[in-house]
């Protein structure tokens, strides 16, 4: 038989119980579907952390109090019984650890912003010159947080783009005094939009000296020390060196490093196993639809003995017959994994549309795997039928009746 006779009669069987091959379809379709939103999600999630990582900046370490990391970005620093981290400490990082190319002592909480009637409560943080560089943060006006004093008590300060335009309009903010909880500050930048990054809005922040952040919040210690290295080559030798210069310090280990490739490697880790996890259950959908093309294809097989019969007595063998039900089998398979195919990249142009922020997009190697997966479904689904029919004897099959 020619593969153009196998092509012309599958096709005409599928168009003949085009209701059964339509929802087949269907069943297809929405499996493959749900495999690859599900799997595309994941990928953009992973992406989306993990550019939210990159966006802290490069090559950093960030040392807490606590010799297991218990606190968040805003919460309380250290616990009972510890020895807390200090300004010292950091400049003791900064004489000690000649790889560490800039360290950034960091104290956080909340506090009030005022000008004039004007009132903002708003993220504040603690911190030095160098937390620029570090945060890839730049000013549209004046200058940001000077060098200096080692503990840096002046009482200047750096606004966001959003809390500036929310306290001083369309007036130029810079040289201007506010209250900074209650204390008198004169602003001497304005920061760049930079958005949100790791739950926390630049835009919507405030930026003093980090002497003058822990006197404001009434703090004795630091929430966390930044450094970063020279490279990423260098971080474990940056490492060792922190933590032999904070234990001689502290004459204990009673502080947590943490490296950014670390924390990476975990979220990283977390989010390919959820991803393929959510994978795995949808994938459960095409075994179903599997399922649903064997049972088309035992009902086609029953239904058409006749013909079989007659493609045996007319020289057909067992081999074509077989070819036959497995390409209608293919078929059906290709055809609903070009419709999954295709509602997956309408679902992805809409998120896109609705969510820019969110950087999902198809997924080549995904879209790949989905549809072999799917054609191997058919092929696997749809080789007993095959089977059965290509076993009927011309004789027997003739004599049926259907």
């Amino acid at each position: 038989m020619r593969a153009l006779d196998v092509v012309r009669l599958a096709s005409e069987s599928l168009v003949l119980h085009r209701v059964r091959t339509v929802l087949t379809l269907t069943a297809i379709a929405i499996g493959l579907t749900s495999v690859l939103a599900l799997t595309g999600m994941g990928e953009a999630a992973k992406r989306y952390v993990l550019g939210q990582f990159a966006s802290v900046g490069s090559y950093l370490i960030t040392v807490s109090p606590g010799r297991i990391e218990t606190s968040g970005l805003g919460s309380g620093a250290g616990m009972a019984g510890e020895r807390p981290l200090t300004i010292d400490d950091a400049d003791a990082i900064r004489r000690q650890v000649p790889q560490a190319v800039r360290v950034v002592p960091l104290s956080l909480g909340t506090a009030s912003v005022e000008y004039e009637s004007r009132r903002r409560d708003v993220y504040l943080a603690g911190a030095t010159s160098e937390f620029a560089a570090m945060r890839d943060l730049t000013v549209q006006s004046g200058s940001f947080l000077p060098g200096g004093s080692r503990a840096g008590r002046e009482h200047v300060v750096v606004l966001g783009a959003k809390l500036a335009r929310e306290l001083f309009g369309d007036t130029p903010a810079a040289g201007k005094s506010v209250r900074v909880a209650e204390a008198k500050f004169r602003v001497i930048g304005v920061m760049d939009s930079k958005g949100t990054s790791l739950g926390v809005d630049f835009d919507d922040m405030a930026l003093v000296p980090a002497g003058a952040g822990m006197a404001l919040l009434g703090q004795s210690n630091l929430h966390h020390i930044l450094v970063q290295a020279a490279s990423a080559e260098a971080l474990p030798r940056v490492s060792e060196q922190l933590r032999a210069v904070l234990t001689d310090r502290h004459q204990e280990e009673d502080f947590t490093l943490i490296t950014q490739d670390a924390m990476l490697a975990t979220v990283r880790g977390i989010l390919d196993v959820l991803t393929l996890s959510l994978s795995a259950i949808a994938a459960l959908s095409l075994l179903v639809a599997g399922v649903g093309i064997m049972n088309v294809m035992l009902v086609s097989v029953s239904e058409r003995v006749g013909e079989i019969g007659l493609l045996k007595s007319l020289g057909g063998r067992p081999g074509d017959i077989r070819v036959l039900f497995l390409t209608e089998a293919a078929a059906l398979c290709a055809l609903g994994a070009i419709a999954g195919l295709a509602a997956h990249l309408v679902m992805v142009a809409a998120a896109r549309a609705l969510w820019p922020a969110f950087p999902i997009r198809p997924e080549p190697l995904w879209l790949a795997g989905g549809v072999l997966f799917v054609l191997g479904l058919g092929i696997l689904f749809g080789w007993l039928p095959a089977r059965s029919a290509a076993r009927w004897p011309a004789a027997d099959a003739l004599r049926k009746r259907v």
